[in-house]
């Protein structure tokens, strides 16, 4: 392999990656013995001291062991991972959360943010062929699979979120975006009655998918609710008492709640509120917050079992509400 420092971790980081990804690939194996501290020190250029520190991280991790100290030698089988995800949030924090601990400290889990660019995601996965043994990835598309993915080998491919795509002989676990919207608003629709009127926040450029505007339609319409649908929440939107609003971004969660104070009306008392995706400060502003997503340490623990389990798994996580005191 080869193999250059650069700036974007430690030495040690970039030695201890190195050589993990020598034992992923097979370059060493179980049981062989790995060069000594001389030798790797003067093949790389870098101090004893550094070498050291990397084969002790390897150590405590239990990808290699020594003999007296010395002679180090690979223990055990190493893998490496890709968790190629669209943007970071809080949510797609717990899914990274659970399978780092739900994988042995000898699995090392390379992520990745594509943030929906069709370029970048396709030079991050042509550039990742053949590195890794398995491959979570969050496409840039909910209804377009994507060429690239075609080269990855299906038995290492874990497709999530996104999947309205033909995803025959692929793993997936995915979330539905129109179905599971329309099924779990039915869940509270007797309680919904009580509003004069739904609005669905949902801006035209945002990625998730539009089609999540038609399954809300459905729904009101089957169930005879008057309905809107806005763009987004402007300084000039006005929140209205008996509206129940539904909201994707979470800026416009804050920009309804601190209008809503503005004009002395609170989520819960004077109107609904909804939150798509669970977020932790849900929890403690305006006496809770309602959210209506998957469950995305369910998902962090099905990514882990594929990687450790090698079996395939073709899952839609069903879409549920977490009621609190905004509705």
């Amino acid at each position: 392999m080869d193999f250059k420092f650069d700036g974007r971790s430690t030495k040690v980081q970039q030695l201890a990656e190195y050589i993990q990804d020598a034992i992923a690939t097979s370059e060493l194996k179980v049981g062989e013995k790995i060069p000594s501290i001389n030798h790797l020190s003067s093949q790389f250029s870098v101090s004893r001291d550094t070498v050291f520190k990397a084969l002790s991280d390897l150590r405590e991790r239990g990808v290699i062991d020594a003999i007296h100290g010395k002679n180090y030698f690979v223990a055990s089988h190493t893998k490496n991972i890709l968790l190629l995800l669209d943007e970071y949030s809080p949510f797609k924090e717990v899914l990274h959360t659970i399978l780092v601990s739900s994988l042995p400290k000898s699995y090392k889990i390379d992520l990745w943010f594509h943030q929906y660019n069709e370029h970048l995601f396709n030079n991050i996965i042509h550039e990742s062929i053949g590195r890794y043994n398995k491959y979570l990835v969050m496409n840039y598309d909910n209804e377009k699979f994507s060429d690239a993915l075609s080269k990855i080998d299906k038995k290492k491919l874990l497709l999530l979120d996104f999947g309205k795509f033909d995803k025959d002989g692929y793993s997936y676990v995915c979330q539905d975006f129109d179905n599971g919207l329309y099924d779990a608003l039915c869940t509270i629709k007797n309680e919904l009655r009580k509003y004069k009127k739904m609005i669905f926040v949902l801006n035209k450029f945002h990625k998730h998918p539009q089609s999540s505007k038609t399954a809300f339609s459905n729904f009101c319409l089957d169930n005879k609710f008057e309905f809107n649908i806005l763009d987004e929440i402007s300084e000039k939107t006005t929140i209205q008492k008996n509206h129940f609003y539904l909201v994707i971004k979470q800026e416009d969660v804050v920009k309804i709640v601190k209008q809503g104070n503005t004009d002395g009306l609170k989520p819960g008392k004077n109107y609904g509120l909804l939150a798509y995706n669970e977020n932790p400060f849900f929890e403690v502003i305006q006496n809770g917050i309602s959210s209506i997503g998957i469950d995305w340490h369910e998902m962090g623990r099905i990514a882990a079992k594929f990687v450790l389990d090698n079996q395939s798994v073709q899952t839609y996580l069903p879409t549920v509400i977490r009621k609190r005191d905004s509705f």
